[in-house]
């Protein structure tokens, strides 16, 4: 972890792994005092998963979309360049904004042999579980993110022939950067059309794993705080 740079002081690891277990073992100890806030809170991350859900399956519609499209467009003779592409892009969005909505909801595979024993075993081999999961996916986030800035560093390009309006990279640049530097990102836009830069199909790779690593390290902490597991189960008939 030598690349993990210092935030106020404290490396990166530090926030990412010992924060939010601090973070749990405070809440433990103060859940009678705050558990109407952090009821409230968890309200709102509920919400935050399900509209994740949502937006995955706007993705996989638009999945749809891109392939009727592609068709017509053999029918008529219209060149449609760059539509495997865009439907490989719109399939990540769908996979990576689904992780954190399906978890919630059970839909993940868990193997639940030992956690049926006892309730004793079920707490402390779920709550094993859930910080082992959310440390990996904490760890993939980060990394996810990095590549995000190295792709843009060597501005890596698509190797199909889909095109973006430069506008779009333009706007999904000022998120990364100083808002200092946003009157010379507009000037180098000219308007145009660019072939797509990876870092940005990428980002939705780095959203859906930030949310999952969020998801994961939310459910740790209610499974702390109240002793029972917020995930639901699947329901099969």
């Amino acid at each position: 972890m030598k690349d993990w740079p210092a935030i106020l002081g404290l490396p990166l690891w530090f926030w990412l792994f010992v924060a939010p277990v601090a973070l749990a073992a405070f809440l433990f100890f103060s859940r009678r005092r705050l558990l109407p806030v952090l009821s409230r809170v968890w309200a709102v991350l509920d919400r935050v998963y399900l509209v994740s859900g949502v937006f995955a399956a706007v993705c996989m519609v638009c999945i749809l979309l891109v392939i009727a499209v592609q068709m017509i467009a053999r029918w008529t003779g219209f060149t449609f360049e760059g539509s495997t592409e865009f439907a490989g892009y719109a399939m990540a969005a769908t996979s990576f904004f689904a992780l954190a909505h399906a978890f919630g909801r059970g839909a993940h595979i868990r193997v639940s042999i030992f956690l049926n024993i006892n309730d004793f075993t079920k707490r402390w081999l779920d709550g094993f579980a859930l910080l082992v999961a959310a440390v990996t996916a904490t760890y993939f986030a980060r990394y996810a993110v990095k590549t995000n800035f190295i792709s843009e560093m060597l501005n890596d390009r698509t190797q199909g022939q889909d095109q973006i309006p430069e506008f779009v990279v333009t706007w999904l640049a000022l998120l990364a950067t100083s808002p200092a530097d946003w009157p010379a990102l507009f000037e180098r836009s000219t308007g145009g059309w660019i072939y797509t830069p990876v870092w940005v199909p990428q980002i939705v790779m780095s959203a859906g794993t930030i949310l999952l690593a969020l998801c994961l390290w939310d459910h740790f902490i209610r499974l702390v705080v109240t002793g029972r597991s917020a995930i639901k189960k699947e329901k099969v008939e």
